[in-house]
């Protein structure tokens, strides 16, 4: 089956870190074809080959302000560490939770961690 935009699997409430196995075992509870057919167009499959050569040119770290003194380590690391990354950029956005964008070459959306 053809896969989906990073964006479109985002839409629909998959963001990027499903794996394959994961819908199937989603389909054993959940008897919906269609959630389980998205489901597969947006997972990625175990193999340590593929998470281990998944590179990006850049990403946006996007969280609300206002969350952030829940997340202590992402704070520390906006902090101390972010400007270290030359192609990491911090986006406020109001009511997010801490999302990590990951971006291509041309600057396009490619995942969301």
């Amino acid at each position: 089956s053809e896969q989906l935009s990073a964006k479109t699997c985002e839409d629909l409430g998959f963001t990027g870190l499903a794996l394959c196995s994961d819908c199937q075992t989603m389909a054993e509870y959940i008897k919906d074809e269609e959630l389980v057919s998205d489901c597969k167009k947006c997972c990625v499959q175990e193999s340590e080959d593929s998470i281990n050569k998944a590179t990006y040119a850049g990403a946006i770290l996007e969280v609300c302000m206002r969350k952030l003194a829940f997340y202590p380590d992402i704070l520390s690391f906006i902090e101390e560490e972010a400007d270290d990354f030359s192609s990491l950029h911090v986006q406020y956005q109001y009511g997010s939770p801490p999302t990590l964008v990951m971006l291509d070459e041309d600057g396009n959306h490619k995942e969301t961690i």
